[in-house]
């Protein structure tokens, strides 16, 4: 096969933090794949096909990919952030799995900066520490296990960074979360709240747990819990490098 994949991460927003390996895969690209806000982020030119498609269609969106790659496309598939931080890259090679007719297709994934550690340099160093990245969407995993994961983690002392906390068609989630962390001990531990990270709209607040409300998220936020040892100096939050 003549074709490529290409599965990049395009940053939290601001096209500075996009990288240099990731520009050059978007200008020699064929075919743009991905969920439609993230293919509005490539600047349209001759020579490009763009294939916007909406946010639930994952596995078809990936055997697009594949099938465009199979035909001899070079074909970038665009997540935000990073790619394989629960976004596409997991999505292609499910496909990728049950499909073996495209096994000799060149594949690559590109790393980006994920909304985690672009948060995380905006705020100080909260993940200074050992930490865990959970996904608060019930879509993929029911809530149950989201719960398990969520106390284990508080147990277990980590700073937490939850993605995915708030949507219109999950308004509880966030609000069971916090439930969940206050009834693990975690309601004098510090919250970081990053909205719509390194873009105009960029809004960072820090407040207690105990002091959180739900309507405080939405989409576009990525909440950082602190451990217990996180603390402030001046307007920074960091962990501590050494565990108590």
């Amino acid at each position: 096969m003549t074709g490529t994949l290409t599965i990049a991460g395009l940053g939290p927003g601001d096209q500075a933090l996009v990288t240099p390996e990731v520009s050059v895969a978007l200008a020699a690209a064929t075919d743009i794949v991905g969920y439609a806000p993230y293919v509005a982020r490539v600047q349209a030119r001759e020579g490009l096909t763009l294939h916007p498609s909406d946010n639930r269609m994952e596995l078809q969106r990936a055997g697009d990919a594949l099938r465009l790659a199979s035909e001899g496309r070079r074909v970038v598939m665009v997540s935000s952030g990073d790619p394989g931080v629960f976004a596409m890259a997991s999505a292609v090679f499910e496909a990728f799995e049950a499909a073996p007719q495209w096994q000799g297709l060149a594949i690559r994934v590109l790393p980006g900066v994920t909304a985690m550690l672009a948060a995380a340099a905006r705020a100080g160093a909260p993940l200074g520490h050992d930490f865990c990245a959970i996904n608060l969407s019930d879509n993929l995993k029911p809530w149950p296990t989201i719960e398990k994961r969520l106390r284990l983690a508080a147990e277990a002392d980590f700073a937490i960074a939850m993605y995915n906390p708030r949507s219109a068609s999950r308004p509880e989630g966030f609000g069971r979360a916090l439930s969940v962390l206050k009834e693990a001990g975690c309601g004098e531990r510090l919250v970081i709240f990053a909205h719509a990270i390194t873009t105009p709209e960029e809004r960072i607040e820090t407040v207690m747990l105990h002091q959180v409300r739900p309507e405080m998220a939405d989409m576009r936020t990525l909440i950082i819990v602190g451990n217990s040892a996180t603390r402030r100096v001046g307007r920074w939050v960091y962990a501590p490098r050494h565990a108590r």
